[in-house]
């Protein structure tokens, strides 16, 4: 794993490249730490040999799981961080790309890099920043009206 934060005017921006077998949701998980970053947009490019994605059934409050078990482009991953008990929370969902053209997508839970995966986390105001909801254990703006 290589990681560079950047400085930009409107805040800081982290540069996450995740290599060859790396699952990135412990590497950008432990980059967030590393840096301190509790708020935040994520968006990414890049491949997978393998992942699982899920689909957040409110029933069971937990995540259908979703196996791909195959190389995967990966056309959009796009999420955000928040805090929970001071630190940061990495919240992602991506649509994956697959050899024949379709797509399957969802909240990514895990996966393989190959080759490679390239990461942005631009940093947002503190008063942007989401709170867990303790209704649904899920992450959410605490804007107006909450």
């Amino acid at each position: 794993m290589r990681a560079e934060e950047l400085h930009h005017p409107t805040g800081r921006v982290l540069v996450v490249v995740c290599d060859k077998g790396e699952d990135p949701v412990s590497v950008v998980g432990d980059a967030l730490h590393r840096y301190g970053l509790c708020a935040g947009r994520v968006t990414a490019v890049g491949g997978f040999r393998e992942a699982e994605v899920g689909w957040f059934d409110p029933e069971r409050a937990d995540y259908r799981r979703i196996p791909v078990r195959e190389q995967v482009e990966v056309l959009s991953l796009l999420g955000d961080v928040a805090a929970r008990d001071g630190q940061p929370v990495l919240h992602v969902h991506a649509v994956l790309g697959r050899s024949d053209g379709s797509t399957v997508g969802g909240h990514l839970l895990g996966a393989k890099v190959w080759p490679t995966l390239e990461v942005i986390v631009t940093e947002v105001a503190p008063e942007l920043a989401k709170q867990v909801d303790p209704g649904t254990g899920l992450a959410l703006i605490a804007g107006p009206g909450r």
